[in-house]
């Protein structure tokens, strides 16, 4: 692919209860210099979001229920034309110039699946303005630069909670990319059939990314486009304990990945860091819904193994495996 073809982009956004939040993540993606199609996915939202919608003229679908990250982000993928797509969260909000720049990145390299920029925490202040993000980018703290996995299989987002570290301002191959903000190229989200729905919410951008990994896709981190993100804005108001449904939801969705790639042997470091996390759980008071999440992936164990070796079939989990505890 050349520079000088054009790729479409649409931006796709799960929004759920996010009113408060949605109107100026919408506004930052309009005032971008790309032109480009824009579909909300409303999650049965009972915040106003639909009307709002719906006053503003802004394209949506709005759902009768909370059917998860996943499975919106994948209807709303089949609901658009374009060649990339923009998944971005709703308590996101886009600096100028931020689309163009990873449209450029990903035309420029046909082998890449995907480009995530840079995100930043956007807390304090900033989180009211009415205008920008309301800060300035070389002095934030970063949210994510690309994710990465440790020896295990777990994922992370490099450099959350650092500002300014050299290494994590250069543009460079990551093993994956984040789905709070992504542009994702739509051969390889049809080739892959999506996010797996039934992940419901996180997790699920890890387990794209090993798919995609092992299907031979690359991903990079474009530093120069900035995204800022709140992070767990719908979540934290949507559940009466969110936290301990968010472990529950990362519990399961995290060793479902595991079964789906790591090698065999990782498992004693997985029995390992599983009981630990136990430990954790129970000093967190989230004992119990972390211990569901985990017994709900073991139920799931023989559909899960049939997957690994549909995986290894389709494609090589070497080309996942290589990232395991390689950070930079």
């Amino acid at each position: 692919m050349h520079t000088d073809e054009v790729l479409s982009v649409a931006v796709v956004v799960p929004s759920w209860n996010t009113l408060a939040l949605l109107p100026r993540c919408l506004r930052s993606v309009r005032e971008q210099d790309v032109a480009a199609e824009l579909l909300v996915v409303d999650n049965g939202s009972r915040d106003g979001s639909v009307d709002w919608l719906r006053s503003e003229g802004i394209e949506h679908v709005a759902l009768p229920e909370n059917v998860g990250f996943a499975a919106a982000v994948n209807l709303g993928a089949r609901r658009v034309a374009a060649a990339a797509i923009l998944v971005l969260n709703a308590d996101t909000v886009l600096e100028p110039g931020c689309l163009a720049r990873l449209r450029e990145a990903l035309a420029n390299d046909a082998s890449l699946g995907g480009v995530q920029p840079r995100i930043l925490q956007l807390d304090g202040e900033a989180r009211q303005g009415t205008g920008g993000p309301g800060g300035d980018p070389a002095a934030a703290r970063l949210y994510s630069a690309g994710q990465a996995l440790t020896r295990d299989g777990r994922a992370f987002e490099l450099g959350m909670g650092e500002a300014g570290r050299p290494e994590l301002l250069r543009r460079r191959e990551v093993f994956g990319v984040c789905g709070a903000a992504c542009l994702l190229r739509r051969e390889l989200f049809d080739q892959l059939g999506g996010y797996d729905e039934s992940y419901f919410s996180f997790y699920e951008d890890v387990d794209l990314n090993v798919r995609a990994r092992i299907a031979a896709w690359r991903f990079e981190y474009a530093p120069e486009a900035v995204v800022w993100h709140v992070g767990n804005a719908a979540w934290s108001d949507g559940f009466e304990r969110p936290g301990a449904e968010n472990a529950r939801l990362v519990a399961r969705n995290r060793l479902s990945t595991q079964v789906k790639f790591v090698p065999p042997a990782a498992l004693p470091r997985i029995v390992a860091v599983e009981a630990g996390s136990l430990l954790r759980a129970a000093r967190q008071r989230r004992l119990g819904a972390t211990l569901r999440g985990k017994l709900e992936a073991l139920r799931q164990l023989a559909a899960l193994l049939r997957e690994r070796r549909r995986l290894a079939e389709s494609g090589d989990p070497a080309r996942a495996r290589t990232w395991l505890g390689r950070f930079l």
